[in-house]
């Protein structure tokens, strides 16, 4: 079956590039085009989609508003939001707002895999956006890399191991004993299967984690 894709996007190139990109991806389909809330709303009545692809920017009031106009008036159409925005106070909105992923529109190899899993009933966000992420939008597990579920507790070890923080500092900051800390740490390293400092920072490095030097 074709997923049939509403693409709500503001700006006439960015909108023609997503959907070139989407026209080459096998089963996927722009069904209907629109460039602000209200031809999306029109669009989704007329077509039923399979799912709507949702700018952040989306005219009169923005992407968030838009997916909760589109959400009551089809509480069941899944919507992804497309951003260049991965601050936690927008994703936190979208989620809220009925959002069944976030896509960072530079991260165009996101789409069609985005596309696909929320066409299937799951949920989709961009790497950098899932830090981002509230606690209960991706419940239990946060993914930080393939085939590597790390807990949200095992990101923080993560994060902290990378800026330099000894096992007591990072105890400290957690508010757990060091005994708790070092514990994290070493079902960190078996988890990712790295058993240095060094290569725990240089995995942080890679999945955006950490920015080099900071």
């Amino acid at each position: 079956m074709r997923i049939q894709v509403l693409l709500a996007e503001a700006h006439p190139l960015v909108r023609a590039g997503i959907r070139t990109l989407l026209s080459n991806c096998p089963e996927i389909t722009v069904a209907a085009e629109a460039a602000n809330t209200a031809d999306a709303l029109r669009a989704a009545g007329l077509h039923r989609p399979t799912l709507a692809l949702v700018d952040a920017g989306l005219p009169p009031h923005g992407g968030v508003a838009a997916i909760r106009s589109l959400r009551r008036q089809q509480p069941g159409l899944p919507v992804i939001l497309l951003s260049m925005d991965t601050s936690p106070a927008l994703v936190r909105a979208a989620t809220e707002a009925g959002a069944a992923g976030v896509v960072l529109k530079h991260l165009v190899h996101d789409l069609e895999p985005a596309v696909r899993a929320v066409a299937a009933g799951s949920r989709y966000f961009s790497r950098p956006v899932r830090y981002a992420l509230p606690a209960d939008a991706a419940p239990g597990l946060v993914r930080e890399g393939p085939g590597v579920d790390l807990t949200p507790r095992q990101v923080e070890i993560l994060k902290l191991i990378a800026q330099g923080h000894t096992t007591k500092e990072i105890a400290r900051q957690l508010g757990i004993s060091v005994k708790t800390a070092q514990t994290h740490r070493t079902q960190l390293m078996e988890r990712l299967d790295i058993h240095n400092v060094a290569g725990l920072v240089r995995y942080a490095i890679r999945i955006g984690l950490v920015t080099p030097g900071k």
